[in-house]
């Protein structure tokens, strides 16, 4: 009864652009037909098929109301970690009071979530001044960057972390990244600023000439910018 209903809504639809033309009528039912066809003789793939998309979108809300809960635990933790970094009791804010959890934790008891991410940073900083440089450099390498600019603080973080353990080719190249990574007026010629000077301390002279007059010519009105003509009239005099 359901198909006739349909066909008798259909045909009077399309009855004054098909008086003329019966044999158009017949293709219409002809392809209704066919379709009922497929229809029935897949059901059970089609079913099979529209249960697990609807399985997966379930699964796939299930899991981030899930992960919004478990990102509000970790915020509420971090936030006492966050203090401790504040007043540089970096210790306390790796490994927590007993209390609250510090940021080792929470990156091990949150890995999946934006608070989890965020405590590898700064649990990368906090080693960082420290002078476990290693593990500095390890943690800040876990740590996500979604985040322009936290993003290119964390890799001219760990270049820090290089030009301590002396490996200063290593820092540049990070504060290159970093600078290139940030894209903007204030943390892009910090990170050249540091490239540029290291390069000079290096007597790669050339090289930052060409940092310094980037700073000049695309970040003028920059903290950097504002004294850098003294360093390019430097190192054209050492050139």
């Amino acid at each position: 009864m359901r198909r006739k209903n349909f066909k008798l809504i259909f045909y009077s639809d399309m009855a004054k652009k098909s008086k003329d033309d019966p044999g158009r009528m017949k293709n219409v039912e002809q392809t209704l037909t066919k379709t009922e066809q497929f229809l029935e003789a897949n059901y059970k793939s089609l079913s099979i098929g529209l249960g697990i998309i609807v399985a997966l979108v379930a699964l796939f809300w299930l899991g981030r109301m899930y992960l919004n809960k478990r990102n509000a635990e970790a915020q509420s933790q971090m936030y006492q970690a966050e203090r401790y970094l504040e007043m540089d009791s970096l210790y306390l804010a790796l490994n927590g009071d007993g209390n609250y959890l510090g940021f080792l934790d929470i990156t091990n008891d949150y890995k999946l979530t934006h608070a989890g991410n965020l405590a590898r940073y700064s649990a990368g900083v906090c080693y960082l001044h420290l002078g476990q440089f290693d593990e500095a450099i390890e943690m800040l390498r876990k740590y996500r960057k979604r985040d322009k600019i936290l993003g290119s603080l964390a890799i001219g973080a760990t270049g820090d972390a290089y030009v301590e353990l002396g490996e200063v080719e290593k820092g540049i190249a990070k504060y290159l990244e970093a600078a290139e990574f940030a894209g903007n007026s204030f943390n892009t010629p910090l990170f050249l600023m540091k490239a540029g000077e290291l390069q000079e301390l290096n007597g790669n002279y050339a090289e930052a000439l060409k940092i310094y007059e980037r700073i000049h010519n695309e970040y003028s009105e920059s903290t950097e910018g504002a004294s850098i003509e003294k360093y390019i009239a430097r190192i054209k005099l050492l050139i």
